[in-house]
């Protein structure tokens, strides 16, 4: 897939993040990479075959004291090439996109990341459950 392309997936993906959200997300920039640094990936202690495939840098918004400001933008860094290696199709790029950008966003709300995997957890055994399943 072309960066352009992979870029307007993820700009159509956080155009789908809910207006409440998207609305206070300010001084944030969202940035398209290959591939995470082995530095960093060495630093986080992910070893192969796993690796990542977004982060957050930046102070979140519940450790920003008031005085606060005049800082450069937050990052969230998403990487094309762990995300095309983990999908099979476009639709499933698409998936990876949204959920690691949610998750992401998630940081800079201040989740730590026990809080965002109990949410994520409860989202998939809520799509486990079919209609029938259901009293």
């Amino acid at each position: 897939m072309t960066r352009a392309r992979f870029e307007r997936l993820v700009a159509e993906a956080i155009r789908t993040i809910p207006p409440r959200f998207r609305d206070e997300l300010k001084n944030i920039a969202v940035i398209v990479e290959d591939d995470p640094p082995d530095e960093l990936l060495d630093e986080m202690g992910i070893d192969p075959p796993d690796t990542l495939f977004g982060l957050y840098q930046g102070t979140p918004l519940t450790e920003r004291a008031w005085d606060y400001g005049n800082a450069l933008p937050d990052r969230i860094v998403l990487y094309q090439g762990p995300i095309e290696d983990a999908s099979e199709t476009e639709d499933d790029v698409v998936v990876t996109i949204g959920e690691t950008l949610i998750h992401e966003v998630g940081h800079y709300f201040g989740l730590s990341e026990e809080e965002l995997e109990e949410i994520e957890e409860r989202y998939w055994r809520a799509q486990d459950r079919l209609p029938e399943d259901e009293p």
